[in-house]
């Protein structure tokens, strides 16, 4: 019996840590109606697009609520970089919509999603 929790407990941890590291691209999928990344970032594109800044504030809002839920599925399974990148150009964004910068705004959300399509590659 001891030998065999000598092997099985290392074992099972290894697979553990494993299944946590490579489970990314998985937990990164939407899992309800309010954590949909690139469903946001594409809205807020039309929306800045259109010109509707009231809209693209709440919406705004909503990306980095979803943001907040995700990055905490995703943590462990994600580089940290990636993280980090994505949280300054969500900030980058909210200077950009706060002066109605329609340029600066489609450049920062365009980032958005690149980060995004890296995380947990």
């Amino acid at each position: 019996m001891r030998r065999f929790l000598v092997i099985a407990i290392p074992l099972a941890t290894i697979i553990l840590f494993l299944a946590v590291m490579l489970s990314g691209n998985y937990l990164k999928q939407p899992l309800g109606n309010n954590d949909d990344i690139p469903g946001l970032i594409d809205a807020l594109i039309r929306d800045i697009q259109n010109e509707q800044w009231e809209i693209v504030g709440q919406k705004a809002d909503e990306l980095n609520k979803a943001w907040e839920k995700v990055v905490s599925r995703v943590q462990f399974s994600a580089e940290r970089n990636e993280i980090n990148n994505f949280n300054i150009t969500l900030a980058r964004l909210q200077g950009a919509i706060l002066e109605k910068d329609r340029l600066s705004a489609i450049i920062e959300l365009k980032e958005a999603y690149e980060h995004w399509s890296q995380l947990c590659r």
